[in-house]
């Protein structure tokens, strides 16, 4: 049995979190295909994102894996087709065919689908909303406890290229300060990622009354090779982006 496409926890407040990442499941026709066995898949996925978001009221995680259908890439960019799609990675065994695609951008369309009905539901209700785009992203691509220096890496990139920051500078920048100070970590925008698709979107569909953050943030808590989890970070961090929801709704009522 297939899980849902994404599972919607609907609570109150302006604020939604989502982990479109977050998800492993193939379905059965890409499972047969998948050129990738399940640790491959899982270290470019965003394990524990949902985690990470847990806290917040609202929130929309996906289930399915990245390898079936990217979430966060524009939809005709959506299905990895060649390794330069995917850090080289040879994700199929033979090319997909058209219908495999086509099942997948189905997936993709019903997403974003869902996901402007919640959004619009928050618009209705609360005039403005803050989306937090979570995902995580590796810095021990050379091996097992190489990681990346610091400088060029930092513990949450915030991406905030298509935000309108004449409107939601005073937001970005008041959540850049708490999340660092919550969680004692290292904010900085625009660093490693800019933001994707899915932010991209939000912000250009709901220009007055959205602001999407796209977070990502840097896989030390888990071991990128072994797929372990450190519980412990996992719950900091979620704390840590909790903190950040009372300054969120003060400034959406700037």
């Amino acid at each position: 049995m297939q899980p849902p496409i994404v599972i919607v926890d609907e609570g109150e407040g302006p604020i939604v979190a989502t982990a479109i990442h977050d998800g492993h499941h193939l379905r059965e026709q890409c499972a047969a295909l998948t050129g990738l066995d399940d640790a491959a898949r899982f270290r470019e996925e965003d394990p524990f994102t949902a985690r990470i978001a847990s806290l917040v009221p609202t929130r929309l995680i996906a289930t399915r894996s990245r390898f079936e259908v990217d979430l966060n890439r524009p939809r005709e960019k959506a299905v990895y087709t060649c390794p330069e799609d995917a850090w080289g990675l040879a994700c199929w065994r033979e090319p997909p065919p058209p219908e495999l695609i086509d099942g997948s951008l189905a997936v993709y369309d019903e997403f974003y689908a869902v996901l402007e009905r919640v959004l619009r539901e928050r618009e209705r209700k609360y005039g403005k909303f803050v989306v937090l785009d979570i995902h995580s992203y590796n810095h021990c691509r050379d091996g097992a406890g190489l990681a990346a220096p610091s400088e060029e890496n930092p513990e949450v990139n915030l991406g905030t290229e298509s935000i309108d920051r004449a409107r939601w500078g005073g937001l970005v920048d008041r959540f850049s300060a708490d999340l660092a100070a919550a969680g004692k970590l290292d904010v900085r925008e625009n660093v490693k990622f800019k933001g994707g698709a899915m932010s991209r979107w939000i912000n250009a569909r709901f220009p007055t009354t959205g602001c999407s953050l796209a977070l990502e943030f840097k896989k030390t808590f888990m071991d990128e090779w072994t797929g372990v989890p450190d519980d412990a970070r996992i719950a900091a961090l979620s704390r840590a982006v909790a903190a950040t929801l009372p300054g969120l709704a003060e400034s959406l009522k700037a």
